[in-house]
């Protein structure tokens, strides 16, 4: 027999035991749509979560002061790209897959990107395009032009307008929306900063201001303003708002991550995950920068992720159900880096390449019930986004089986539900038919918009077979695919572009007061150096030994990102210099700024430069209460050259 004619032979006596199987629910009448369950999205929600991945482009004026969190008393006048190129930022982020572009339009110190007339701390007092530019719209009309959706970030902290904490700052702020909302066309997204409230410039005031942030604002009023000028626009992060944080900037979601949560304000520990058929459509994104910080600094061209690390990313975020928000910071030029643009290029070819071909189609559908025609198990096969696999009201834990076509080789699992009816699986598993045999290949909680199970090694089967172990009401399942994954090209490691960088390459642990120090030197920030946390009189000591004298202007430390329970960067900071590893002085001591929540690299400066081979640190608390100390890693940087323009 020719495997074309047995293949038909199959497939008729598959779709016969199918019909036989589903003979009650198919001869009878037409049969209704289930009956959503639970909360479901709105029509913006949707077409959010068909997104999947955009990217996030911070670039304002602590691009030019090398800061993560301005103060606000930053002179206009540092705003100064030489060479700003949106189109190749927009091209970039694309080549990348990614379907869209979030601007920070101002950020904590209040620095405003389009030229407003609300405040002097704009662009307009800018040298750039002698204050006619207007990067904001820049930036718009280059992402329309790359084909690509538009959002806005805008702080609702400002650590420079004299008013903050006050009614009349309020006022300023909603008027700064309405100019985003009405200035730049259909937004798809407008993202409000969590930061509220702090020391600040403050229009000189130099002081520090505490709010009560959802009664300071009255969320649910700007929200509904945005909506009133941008209907589709997806509001970030506020009780009330459509999309909510995961909790981290690590780009790592839970597992599972649930797009319900409960109607009281955020909690870091349920928007991970979320909460189980809680009343709230109110899905996670999964925000991270493609290098340490949110943005650019020199002393970080060495630590760009890999594409690698983002497929790892995808699989953590995408793969769970919510959206990734990738950070792409821009350079003092108004460009991407050319390591960030070659690891964007090589991430999104393999990633076209891999979900190109789904290896399912050609298969055939059997399930053990079906609703009838409409939702039958050919449905998980079409491609439709309106159309999905169901099954009579009280048949909550059926299966579903793919015939596959011979060969057919995998080491990716997509699964969908249609979320107009609800999040309705609450755990599955999936199995596969190899050489006569069914074995488990995963089970896992949670669906929902998406869920991407990786396989440890391609399997090759027979069949692949979907089961329902728990469910509060009948299946809605929209897609089973599968696919095979292609590896991104890799990418050479970058050289420091920053001849003030120092590399940590010869560098080596002296001394420390705990194992693995090491982690402190390997340029990954993925990497960390944990200890108890001090305690009065027994601070964390590290001996850094750079392997010749150089002349210092500072060092540099980066907090770990890691999501580790009960664990903080330190507080403050003491550092000693020796040339001989015996005698000792002070370079430098105080506080690391922000560094608990902000968890941002940061950049310490001696009072004057130094020539020194080691460097001792001492830090004598956490920034928060916490049982461990936990630092990702430690620089140093030279005295700059300023060269004239």
């Amino acid at each position: 027999m020719t495997e074309v004619s047995r293949r038909r032979l199959l497939a008729s006596s598959v779709a016969a035991t199918a019909t036989a199987a589903t003979a009650p629910a198919l001869g009878a009448a037409r049969q209704p749509a289930p009956r959503p369950w639970g909360a479901t999205p709105s029509k913006r929600q949707l077409a959010w979560h068909a997104r999947e991945q955009y990217a996030f482009v911070h670039f304002s004026i602590n691009t030019f002061t090398d800061r993560e969190w301005g103060y606000g008393d930053e002179d206009p006048k540092l705003f100064d790209p030489t060479d700003f190129d949106p189109d190749q930022i927009v091209a970039a982020a694309k080549a990348g897959g990614m379907r869209g572009i979030i601007l920070t339009a101002k950020h904590h110190d209040g620095f405003c990107l389009w030229p407003t007339m609300l405040t002097e701390h704009c662009i307009r007092n800018s040298p750039y395009k002698a204050g006619k530019g207007d990067v904001v719209g820049e930036m718009e009309r280059a992402t329309r032009r790359g084909g690509l959706d538009f959002g806005l970030y805008l702080s609702p902290w400002d650590r420079n307008h004299p008013e903050y904490g006050r009614p009349a700052y309020v006022d300023y702020f909603r008027k700064q929306v309405v100019e985003l909302c009405t200035r730049y066309g259909t937004l798809f997204e407008f993202w409000f900063d969590g930061a509220n409230g702090g020391d600040g410039y403050y229009g000189g005031a130099r002081d520090t201001r505490k709010i009560d942030a959802p009664k300071y604002y009255n969320w649910p009023s700007i929200v509904a303003l945005v909506h009133q000028h941008q209907p589709m626009a997806c509001t970030f992060d506020p009780l009330g708002a459509d999309v909510r944080w995961v909790g981290n900037e690590d780009g790592v979601a839970g597992d599972p991550c649930w797009p319900t949560m409960p109607n009281h304000p955020y909690v870091q520990s349920e928007g991970n995950s979320g909460v189980r058929a809680a009343p709230l459509w109110w899905p996670a994104e999964t925000d991270v920068s493609i290098r340490p910080g949110w943005f650019y600094h020199a002393d970080e061209d060495s630590k760009v992720k890999s594409p690698e690390r983002l497929v790892k990313l995808h699989d953590e975020s995408v793969g769970r159900g919510t959206n990734l928000n990738l950070n792409l910071p821009p350079d003092r030029r108004g460009k991407l880096a050319d390591i960030d643009v070659a690891v964007l290029k090589s991430f999104g070819t393999a990633q076209a390449a891999t979900f190109a071909r789904d290896l399912a189609r050609g298969a055939v559908a059997s399930a053990s019930h079906a609703r009838g025609p409409s939702f039958a198990p050919a449905k998980v096969l079409d491609g439709a986004a309106d159309s999905y696999w169901s099954t009579p009201d009280g048949v909550t834990t059926p299966s579903l089986v793919l015939d596959l076509p011979p060969g057919r080789t995998f080491d990716l699992i997509r699964l969908r539900e249609y979320l107009p009816l609800g999040v309705r699986v609450t755990r599955f598993a999936v199995d596969a038919e190899v050489g006569g045999q069914w074995r488990e290949l995963a089970q896992h909680q949670g669906i929902g918009a998406q869920r991407i199970i990786r396989l440890a090694e391609p399997v090759t089967a027979r069949r692949l077979r979907l089961r329902i172990l728990e469910a509060p009401a009948c299946p809605a399942i929209r897609e089973v695919a599968l696919f095979r994954q292609v590896a991104p090209v890799p990418v050479a490691p970058v050289v420091e572009s920053d001849a003030s960088i120092v590399p940590t390459a010869g560098w080596s642990i002296a001394a420390a007061s705990a194992p693995g120090a090491e982690a402190l030197l390997d340029t990954d920030a993925a990497t960390r150096w944990a200890v108890p946390a001090p305690r009065p009189g027994m601070p964390a000591l590290v001996t850094i030994d750079l392997g010749a004298t150089e002349t210092l202007a500072g060092f540099s430390l980066t907090p770990s990102r890691a999501v580790m329970a009960d664990t903080a960067p330190p507080k403050a900071y003491r550092v000693e210099i020796s040339t001989d590893g015996k005698t000792w002085r002070e370079a430098g001591s105080g506080e690391l700024p922000n560094i608990a929540y902000a968890l941002a690299t940061q950049r310490i400066a001696f009072e004057a430069p130094v020539a020194t081979r080691f460097l001792r640190f001492s830090f004598a608390e956490t920034a928060i209460p916490a049982r461990r100390l936990a630092i990702a890693g430690i620089g140093a940087f030279r005295p700059r050259i300023v060269q004239a323009r």
